[in-house]
């Protein structure tokens, strides 16, 4: 079983068997095949918020 959660909060459930994964080279994208389907996976980092980049002086 595979739980995709999503940056909302929301959760995604794959339970049919996975067959493969296959990466993007050097990215951060992924395909994930299952009997039944077919997903676009994309991880993004959560950009710094204004207090993590602001200087203190």
């Amino acid at each position: 079983m595979v739980v995709i959660e999503f940056p909302d909060g929301l959760h995604e459930y794959v339970t049919t068997p996975v067959r493969r994964i296959l990466r993007v080279a050097g990215e951060e994208v992924y395909y994930l095949q299952t009997t039944n389907s077919r997903y676009r996976l994309e991880v993004r980092r959560a950009s710094p918020s204004a207090t993590e980049n602001s200087i203190v002086r």
